[in-house]
């Protein structure tokens, strides 16, 4: 692994209980965005959301890299 810092970007959700929510979040080592993300919420329960087809990309950043990506909710998991 190298001393860089990871990249980022803006996890946006679109819906379900956290719509409207950004988070920020690592790209994947192959730098791309995380396919699911699972959200830790409160009394063990976690917000699970799958990436969706919304990219939105800055022009001072990576070309190949989205600056925020849409999310949209999958499901509520209990442990």
């Amino acid at each position: 692994m190298g001393t860089a810092s990871a990249a980022t970007y803006t996890a946006k959700l679109t819906d379900g209980p956290l719509e409207g929510k950004t988070i920020t979040t690592e790209f994947l080592e192959s730098g791309d965005p995380r396919p699911r993300l699972e959200i830790p919420a409160s009394s063990g329960k976690s917000y699970v959301y799958a990436r969706g087809s919304g990219l939105e990309f800055e022009s001072n950043s990576n070309p190949q890299q989205p600056s925020a990506v849409d999310y949209r909710y999958v499901e509520a998991v209990f442990e």
